[in-house]
């Protein structure tokens, strides 16, 4: 289990929801197809059951325009992998990374050959793969922890329209390098239709990660790396069985954020796509005030009664906030 779930207390949160019924879209570089357990072989490894995983394509690897050469669902470079580990690999028993919501389903695209969007058919892809997740009725959270420095039409307009359809959509506020992280938040976590997220590290001021993007745009921070060690990153599962890697900033903050969703929308299945970011909100240390500073995301579990009534809530402020997941009503 990674080292940042116990600064959010995930696992005593799993004593009361693990993501069950909840179906989660990715859209990044794919899965990995020789990572066993984020594939339909091994999805449902050690305490993971009844679950599925599903693996989609809509990327083309060309540089003409007209091609139609579509490039399989499968990750090539690792970092769709590591997202989907981090969002929902299975509470496995061969002591690899687990995911936050371990119990929920994967609908994986491969709609980008890297984080970056700036080709014609990354960006074709990426809007294929947000109409695709839109229409489906099964599907609640999207993840997106990938982005380009200014806004793209048909991937705007996409979001818009998986927005239309009641979608949670979560975008990574930026990753770069500590010269460029002071360009602000990249898109489309810039768009209202969206909730971005960044990453701090663990130190007591809870200071923007050395790599991670931050501005007023961002909704929700998660902790990702070690205050004076910033090689320190929560444990991914590798390309390939056996391997695991280690990697943070705003991508993996994006997809914890995600899991946490999943848990809190599989304790209330009934619940709107409001009442689930309302509840982070409205609970929120700082809400409805915005704060100028960032402000790490810390997710805590709290017995809020002493008899049946128990509450998964989410502590976070308005812009920057700290998040604290409670017990879930029984």
């Amino acid at each position: 289990m990674s080292w940042h779930f116990n600064e959010h207390n995930i696992q005593s949160a799993w004593n009361f929801s693990t993501g069950s019924g909840v179906t989660i879209g990715l859209i990044d570089t794919g899965v990995s197809k020789t990572q066993s357990l984020l594939n339909s072989v091994g999805i449902n490894d050690g305490y993971s059951s009844g679950r599925f995983v599903q693996k989609y394509g809509t990327f083309i690897d060309s540089n003409w325009w007209w091609s139609s050469n579509y490039d399989g669902p499968h990750d090539k470079c690792g970092h769709g992998t590591a997202m989907g580990s981090t969002m929902a690999s299975p509470r496995n028993d061969n002591g690899m990374p687990v995911g936050v919501a371990y119990n929920a389903n994967l609908v994986a695209y491969r709609a980008t050959e890297d984080v970056l969007l700036n080709d014609y058919h990354e960006r074709k892809g990426v809007s294929q793969a947000l109409t695709d997740l839109g229409n489906r009725s099964d599907v609640k959270i999207i993840s997106m922890s990938i982005g380009y420095v200014w806004s793209i039409g048909n991937i705007k307009d996409a979001v818009k329209y998986a927005y239309s359809k009641d979608k949670l959509i979560f975008a990574a506020g930026g990753t770069s390098t500590s010269f460029t992280n002071g360009f602000g938040v990249i898109f489309p976590a810039t768009m209202s239709e969206t909730v971005a997220v960044t990453g701090v590290n663990d130190g007591s001021n809870y200071e923007r990660c050395e790599t991670c993007h931050s501005g007023n745009k961002i909704d929700f921070t998660i902790i990702m790396e070690g205050d004076n060690t910033t090689s320190k990153a929560p444990p991914v599962l590798g390309f390939n069985d056996g391997q695991r890697r280690y990697t943070g900033g705003s991508s993996v903050a994006t997809a914890t954020t995600a899991g946490i969703a999943a848990l809190i929308w599989s304790r209330y299945p009934s619940w709107s796509r409001t009442q689930v970011l309302n509840r982070l909100k409205q609970s929120a240390e700082f809400y409805p005030n915005k704060i100028a500073v960032l402000v790490m995301v810390i997710l805590m579990l709290y017995k809020l009664c002493s008899n049946q009534n128990c509450l998964i809530k989410a502590k976070a402020s308005l812009v920057i906030m700290r998040l604290f997941l409670y017990k879930t009503l029984c």
